[in-house]
């Protein structure tokens, strides 16, 4: 089954920075499968779409992917119109130069630009020998006194950059993690789980895990398997191949650690079994550093068995994600099928 473009082009184009997700969980909430029995929101803003199993409903599943994108708030407006921002998540200042942005207030979308200095002044003695978030203003092009009118401190900010297939890949901004929400409605879709599962779209996993740590103190779930992002470093930038952690194109990976977590030993072996009887290409992933919400729903109802499916990605926290599209349906079956093979009665204490 091909990748539906239309889909991830509506997810990763809509905006939605750490705190302000209420965009794409409008998004998740139209294209929930038919099965979903009950939707619930909380306090944190996690969207949690639960399907009640047919066959042992006690067990329960949560399968949770994080839908904000790393962003920006507004914390400066200058009396000469140009707005200054504070980081919503993990930016390199070195990127963000003649880039697009979008303003999100009250009163609207504004487009604007983070503008560069022209070479001709690089040796300007005021330019800083590095790039720091600090210095990102953005140009929204409006006379001082309509910026000041509309843009207030605390407004969120995104950068613009649309979906565009390359080759094999598709790249755009946002992939993480909205290529992994895609993975979970059409995993939901697909899926004719024995137990119950709850498919949930979590919040501000980009400024700390947030909304996974905060999730919904009436789920307690028998078994979490988390879908997020992963590197793939297999570029021709002086990167040592044992540094590449996933390759795009050789398939789902399945975490065996990350900076925050070490998955559960039996919950990793049974999504290899998976893959391997279904024939779904799949790669192992050890990633050095940074995490994912994996790590606080192990932890948050106690020891819970937890199990991830990462999508290899290239160029991460950038405005040009690029995932390759036979990953993301392998993601997609490996995810299915796992739930599918559920029956409650596995025992993963160790």
């Amino acid at each position: 089954m091909a990748v539906d473009l239309d889909l991830l082009r509506e997810l990763t184009e809509t905006s939605g920075a750490p705190g302000h997700e209420e965009r794409v969980r409008d998004v998740v909430r139209a294209h929930l499968p038919d099965d979903v029995e009950e939707v619930q929101t909380d306090a944190m803003g996690n969207l949690i779409a639960t399907v009640e199993g047919s066959q042992n409903p006690d067990f329960e599943v949560l399968v949770p992917a994080h839908m904000d994108e790393i962003g920006f708030i507004v914390k400066h407006v200058h009396e000469d119109g140009f707005v200054q921002v504070d980081a919503l998540g993990g930016w390199d200042p070195r990127i963000l130069r003649a880039e697009r942005a979008t303003v999100h207030t009250d009163d609207g979308d504004i487009p604007g630009v983070i503008g560069s200095p022209p070479p001709h002044i690089e040796d300007n003695p005021d330019t800083r020998d590095r790039d720091e978030i600090r210095d990102v203003f953005i140009d929204v092009g409006l006379p001082a006194d309509d910026v000041g009118d509309h843009v207030q401190v605390g407004d969120a900010v995104t950068l613009s950059q649309r979906l565009e297939p390359v080759g094999d890949l598709v790249t755009a901004k946002a992939l993480d993690n909205r290529v992994s929400v895609y993975e979970l409605l059409k995993a939901a879709e697909r899926a004719s789980p024995d137990v119950t599962v709850h498919w949930v779209a979590t919040t501000q996993e980009e400024v700390g895990l947030r909304g996974a740590e905060a999730l919904g103190p009436d789920i307690e779930p028998d078994l979490v398997l988390n879908l997020d992002t992963t590197v793939a470093n297999d570029i021709p930038q002086f990167v040592y191949e044992e540094d590449y952690v996933t390759e795009v194109g050789e398939g789902a990976a399945v975490k065996f650690k990350d900076g925050v977590v070490i998955p559960n030993p039996k919950v990793v072996d049974h999504l290899l079994d998976v893959a391997d009887s279904e024939g779904i290409d799949h790669q192992r992933e050890v990633l050095g550093a940074g995490g994912t919400d994996t790590g606080p729903l192990q932890r948050t109802h106690g020891a819970t068995p937890v199990g991830a499916i990462s999508t290899p990605t290239r160029y991460l926290h950038t405005p040009v994600e690029a995932v390759h599209t036979d990953d993301i349906e392998h993601v997609v079956d490996l995810t299915a099928a796992f739930v599918t093979s559920l029956d409650g009665s596995e025992d993963f204490t160790l």
